[in-house]
């Protein structure tokens, strides 16, 4: 027979409901996943997700949506981002990163700004990128590198992405040290596969971080140790790392409800809106309150009515009410 206090889990153990965004600073050598779920373990939420994945390899920015906070990830996964990455030349590797096999080494050519420019030209814009093999990406409900890892041949899909800027920060004879931002879907391991190639001589990404994603442009990061501190020190503390909820809507076309019109769009109903206020269709609108307080998302067709999409019920321990 279990005792009674086996059968009682403590406080410190027990999930919960927390409605927010945490700012994660993501260490080296830790899948996006992991990270996720050591975040989770560390608040006790019963419910969390990221907004997009970073390599392995990778470190910095990943925002971790908390219970209700889940319902806008696909806004922050479409927002633009901003990457700082050293491309090592004069090898191509299986992963297009540090992390795989050097498929092929080459010599590496005496490169004057003008060649650099002429190699980084045709990787800004809307451009054609191939993803690596080693990818998140699934095919047949199976994510490329799975097919990669045994050894099946892979056709990574080519898709339109956007490069907002590539500016190159620093370098030397053997390295680029780069400055991208981009929009949702970019890889900056293809980026810099293709800039190799430009060039003649390969490449591929020994370090790359991530330094905002919209809206959080300056972001105050945390790392795990911190909130492992904090956790052990002062749970107030770590819930006080829970960014609101409206903080991942900041940007985005909002429409301010009256009591009477959160009750009917709670019910499901959609609402008309003043004429004057709208004058086209929306496929996706931040809901507020009277107060402020975000109620949902909604979409506004083109008769302009208001309609809900994904509608939040907060819970007691709300972060965006700390």
């Amino acid at each position: 027979m279990q005792s009674s206090q086996s059968q009682d889990p403590s406080p410190k153990s027990r999930r919960r409901s927390i409605d927010g965004i945490l700012l994660l600073d993501k260490p080296a050598g830790m899948s996006s996943n992991h990270a996720l779920q050591q975040a989770k373990r560390l608040f006790r939420a019963d419910k969390a997700g990221h907004t997009g994945s970073l390599d392995p390899l990778a470190t910095g920015l990943l925002p971790i949506c908390f219970g209700e906070a889940t319902k806008i990830a696909g806004v922050l996964l479409g927002k633009a981002k901003a990457y700082e990455t050293l491309a090592r030349l004069g090898a191509a590797t299986d992963t297009d990163d540090a992390d795989g096999a050097i498929l092929r080494e080459r010599a590496i050519p005496a490169i004057d700004d003008a060649m650099l420019e002429a190699a980084l030209a045709p990787l800004r814009g809307r451009i054609q990128q191939r993803a690596p093999i080693y990818a998140a990406l699934k095919q047949g409900g199976e994510p490329l590198y799975a097919k990669a890892r045994r050894g099946e041949a892979v056709e990574a899909p080519v898709r339109e992405v956007d490069v907002h800027a590539i500016d190159v920060l620093d370098r030397g004879h053997d390295w680029l040290w780069l400055r991208v931002t981009c929009g949702s879907g970019t890889y900056v391991r293809s980026l810099v596969r293709d800039l190799g190639e430009a060039l003649g001589c390969g490449a591929h990404v020994a370090e790359l971080r991530r330094l905002w994603v919209d809206p959080f442009r300056e972001p105050r990061m945390r790392t795990l140790d911190e909130l492992r501190t904090l956790a052990e020190r002062d749970a107030n503390a770590l819930d006080a790392c829970v960014l609101p909820i409206e903080s991942g809507l900041a940007g985005m076309p909002a429409v301010r409800v009256d009591a009477a019109q959160a009750r009917r769009l709670s019910q499901g109903q959609a609402i008309a809106l003043a004429s004057t206020q709208w004058t086209q269709s929306m496929e996706s609108v931040a809901i507020h309150g009277e107060d402020g307080v975000a109620l949902g998302l909604g979409a506004i067709d083109a008769e302009g009515r208001l309609r809900p999409q994904r509608l939040f019920v907060r819970s007691a321990n709300d972060a965006s009410s700390t």
